[in-house]
């Protein structure tokens, strides 16, 4: 049995500029086909627009808000908001708010950088 705590997960930093911890995927798990990650982006930070060629995302906000941004449509995004991200779309979230926007990553398949394109 996989069973991954967040306090024991070391952080690293992804292509668009947020700080990731990776729970769940091929590099520490028996999953294979997705991950699980939670990302952080500190107050006034935002990540770089980027895509990815095959990976599709799910986003869950679990602290804070923000401004999340999907080719050309803006929306404000809080705590409960899940955001659809499929392959070959660009995007980009900002901390709008005055603490830590902090969310789940589910990607499938499972994030690597190779997959990212940065468009800015």
């Amino acid at each position: 049995m996989d069973v991954v705590n967040l306090d024991q997960v070391p952080a690293f930093e992804t292509k668009d500029g947020s700080e990731i911890r990776e729970l769940l995927a091929h590099r520490n798990s028996a999953i294979r086909q997705q991950s699980l990650a939670e990302a952080r982006l500190a107050v006034g930070q935002a990540t770089t627009e980027h895509y990815h060629l095959k990976t599709e995302e799910i986003y869950y906000i679990t602290h804070g808000t923000g401004r999340m941004r999907i080719d050309s449509e803006e929306r404000e995004v809080r705590v409960g908001d899940a955001v659809a991200i499929p392959p070959g779309r660009k995007h980009k979230l900002w901390n709008t708010g005055n603490e830590p926007l902090r969310l789940l990553c589910c990607c499938a398949p499972a994030y690597e950088h190779g997959d990212t394109i940065m468009t800015e």
